[in-house]
């Protein structure tokens, strides 16, 4: 699920595409003030860490897309029913909606396949590259009931950040795998939280980690693949809310908060399986609060 990018120049029309589900299938699981920063200087924390440039494919790349997408789709389809999710701290997104906000979620790229099959169909828009990988997954996350937000060079303009601010508005949750779509691995990009302070809805983070998988070592996320029937664990933070008026120091400290709580519940959630009953029960306990 890689991200895409905003660049200069915040002023063009927003783009994006919404995924309307063939076959929707119900869930596994109970799921001081100070000045503001000018916009100059937001873009310029976003353009630094993302790319929406098109690329210019040839015929034979093109012509992979859609069997690169309907492969990963049909894995997705038969794996995920299989899957076993215990899911702790999902309270603390059910008390953001009921103070009439939405989620902006930031998740690792390596937990893409368990996540996208659990929160399935519910609509959530994510930052897509237009890169190659990018329009395949596209195409997988559609399917599956997401929505995608992307942005072009080519034009200009924050212009993924600007379709999620507004999917944000009608009562629409974004997401972002945050270290994608090139890493580095587990080093979080800006974008949850300069939206999070033009928006005013906060950020949430999870991991999940499952009890038997495989990790594709050479890939530069870690994929993890779930293998059929594990059983898995999510965990989600507490949200993280940014002032509408944060200067550049207060935007740096969340974000510096957010990276702390990805690593934290990754670390958590990566080893739940080799933990005590007696630690993973304090975790649970932690968590469920």
């Amino acid at each position: 699920m890689p991200d895409a990018a905003e660049r200069s120049s915040p002023e063009l029309d927003p783009v994006a595409s919404r995924a309307t589900p063939a076959s929707p299938v119900n869930s596994n699981s109970a799921a001081p003030s100070q000045p503001a920063a000018p916009e100059n200087s937001k873009n310029a924390i976003v353009s630094a860490h993302y790319d929406t440039r098109i690329p210019n494919l040839p015929w034979s790349r093109r012509m992979q897309i859609p069997i690169i997408a309907a492969a990963v789709y049909t894995v997705i389809r038969l794996l995920g029913p299989t899957l076993r999710y215990e899911v702790l701290g999902w309270h603390r997104a059910e008390r953001v909606y009921s103070s009439k906000k939405q989620i902006i979620w930031a998740f690792w790229h390596r937990v893409i396949i368990p996540i996208v099959w659990w929160r399935r169909n519910h609509g959530v828009v994510i930052m897509n590259t237009t890169a190659f990988d990018g329009q395949w997954t596209r195409k997988v996350i559609e399917w599956l009931g997401f929505g995608t937000a992307q942005g072009s060079s080519s034009r200009g303009g924050l212009r993924g950040l600007a379709v999620m601010a507004k999917r944000l508005t009608e009562d629409v949750d974004c997401g972002f795998t945050i270290d994608g779509p090139r890493g580095p691995r587990y080093v979080a990009k800006p974008g949850p939280v300069i939206l999070a302070r033009k928006t005013g809805c906060p950020v949430m983070v999870f991991h999940i980690g499952v009890d038997r998988g495989i990790t594709f070592e050479k890939t530069w996320d870690h994929f993890l693949l779930p293998k059929p029937f594990a059983r898995a664990v999510i965990l989600f933070a507490p949200p993280i809310y940014v002032a509408p008026d944060a200067n550049q120091e207060a935007l740096e400290a969340k974000h510096a908060e957010m990276q702390r709580e990805l690593e934290r519940v990754r670390d958590i959630a990566e080893s739940w399986f080799t933990l005590t009953d007696s630690q993973r029960n304090s975790h649970r306990t932690e968590f469920n609060q």
